[in-house]
């Protein structure tokens, strides 16, 4: 497991944002090593930490990453994107979803966001804080968002100190294109 450049990038948006999560309702997906949900945590954030049910080694990796900062409390789940199961509705609505780099291969986009549409549905206020390498011009996100009802804004990097190489002192997101994007579900605002 391995933290990505995209969850530094995501841990600065929390970080640049902390004064706001006290008591907020965060689900992390696709946590990995789970950095954005932990500092999500630390500031004070009701977090639940997901990955994929089917890949066990990585909900072990959740915990673990709970255990090594003091926060054994934190609830991990198993959510396999598309799938409706049982931890999948029993989850409480969220304020927000957080997601770095999970929209890594094209042929899981539908999934992911087939489960974004479901948590929304369940809190329409909700908003999905999510950061993304830029790999190919052959797909665009947004066209897909546009499909599933939702809407995305943009954040430049610069506007939460993001735009340098070495984020927190970490040389993690270096030289690679990474976007910031809020999502939320379309209907919101009609």
């Amino acid at each position: 497991m391995y933290v990505w450049p995209c969850a530094v990038v995501l841990a600065q948006y929390l970080w640049f944002h902390r004064r706001s999560l006290p008591g907020k309702a965060i689900l992390e997906i696709g946590a990995g090593v789970s950095l954005p949900g932990i500092l999500a945590a630390k500031c004070g954030a009701e977090v639940i930490l997901s990955d994929s049910s089917e890949l066990p080694h990585c909900l072990e990796v959740c915990r673990q990453s709970c255990q090594m900062n003091n926060l054994p409390q934190l609830q991990v789940v198993g959510l396999t994107w598309g799938h409706v199961s049982c931890d999948l509705l029993a989850l409480p609505p969220q304020d927000i979803i957080l997601a770095s780099d999970v929209f890594f291969e094209p042929e899981d986009f539908e999934d992911i966001l087939t489960t974004i549409y479901f948590l929304m549905h369940k809190n329409p206020k909700v908003q999905l804080w999510s950061t993304y390498q830029v790999r190919s011009a052959d797909w665009s996100l947004e066209a897909l968002l546009y499909k599933w009802d939702m809407k995305c804004v943009h954040i430049p990097l610069e506007s939460f100190d993001a735009d340098k190489e070495d984020i927190a002192e970490s040389a993690l997101p270096g030289r690679h294109t990474v976007e910031m994007l809020v999502i939320s579900y379309a209907k919101d605002s009609l």
